[in-house]
């Protein structure tokens, strides 16, 4: 084969194979006139519920009030007196309240004084062995958090930053950026490293893919399930960055969850995409997106940026 038959046969395969991607990208997803209305109503009122949410209940992003990490420690200590790891200065919280240690993937907490309690769920308790989950004290709530790097985080349903209100800004919704796709399993599922915003390093398993289309060009996201205690096996997270990140939408990237279907498939909607919890509070520790999944196009869907950093 002579020089330019055979850079001739290479754009040929060039272009068959981007032309079998495309083909094989699935578009949005088909609907009737009512399931149209009846998507986009959702999608308004999931939008109304999460600015009342933020706006005001206790555990907004806004009603952080402070965060420890365990960091080599095994034991935090929670009180209203001042040699406590987390100091919450209250009434509502005794001098020396609670302790709370790292056992595994689980927390154990138990009351120091006296007369101190806690609430796990409704129950009030004086000691208990908890998954990552949240407790009450007094009006606060403490959130332990564990993604490997264990926490707490202090809520309060007074929090001055709920005075920073100012509510969401979304793109229009636009159902061309729905879609129902099949998985792409991960032939040979392995770890991986997913960086975060407070500087560790997050394992996860690469699970598969997800192949679309956005306007006749083809794209893929994949889908890791984060290795930390709490995330259950179907548990498949999307973080990603695209052509509005850092302009209309937030500069860390936005996450979208899918939706798992009786047929199989998955949901895949970018008007559900939505800002990392770091874009409203530094008292969160985010997955940032990693570069397999930068879009090259712009998504114009979802949650924009409000700018509250």
């Amino acid at each position: 084969m002579n020089h330019v038959h055979g850079a001739a046969a290479m754009l040929f395969m060039s272009w068959c194979c981007a032309a079998v991607l495309m083909a094989a990208a699935p578009g949005p997803v088909s609907m009737t006139p009512s399931e149209r209305a009846a998507a986009l109503r959702a999608i308004a009122q999931d939008r109304t519920d999460t600015e009342h949410w933020l706006a005001s209940d206790p555990t907004s992003y806004l009603a952080t009030v402070d965060r420890q990490d365990f960091g080599a420690r095994t034991a935090l200590t929670v009180g209203r007196a001042a040699d406590n790891d987390v100091r919450i200065d209250s009434p509502d919280v005794l001098p020396h309240h609670l302790r709370v240690s790292v056992e595994g993937e689980r927390f154990r907490v138990q009351a120091v004084d006296a007369a101190a309690t806690f609430t796990v769920g409704t129950a009030a308790s004086r000691t208990a062995l908890v998954a990552p989950s949240t407790l009450g004290v007094g009006r606060f709530t403490l959130r332990l958090s564990h993604q490997g790097f264990p926490a707490i985080i202090v809520f309060d349903p007074k929090s001055p930053h709920f005075t920073a209100y100012k509510g969401l800004k979304y793109f229009p919704a636009d159902l061309s950026f729905r879609y129902e796709l099949a998985l792409t399993p991960n032939p040979r599922p392995e770890t991986v490293t997913v960086l975060s915003t407070r500087g560790n390093q997050r394992r996860a398993t690469r699970v598969g893919w997800f192949d679309f289309s956005v306007d006749g060009k083809p794209a893929r996201l994949e889908a890791l399930r984060l290795l930390e205690p709490g995330v259950g096996e179907d548990d498949l997270g999307i973080f990603f960055r695209d052509a509005t990140t850092g302009k209309e939408s937030y500069a860390l990237g936005r996450y979208v969850d899918v939706k798992k279907l009786v047929s199989g498939r998955y949901l895949l909607d970018f008007n559900t995409a939505y800002n990392l919890a770091c874009a409203f509070s530094d008292h969160y520790n985010c997955p940032i997106p990693p570069r397999e999944n930068v879009l090259p196009m712009a998504i114009r869907a979802g949650e924009m940026d409000a700018h509250y950093h």
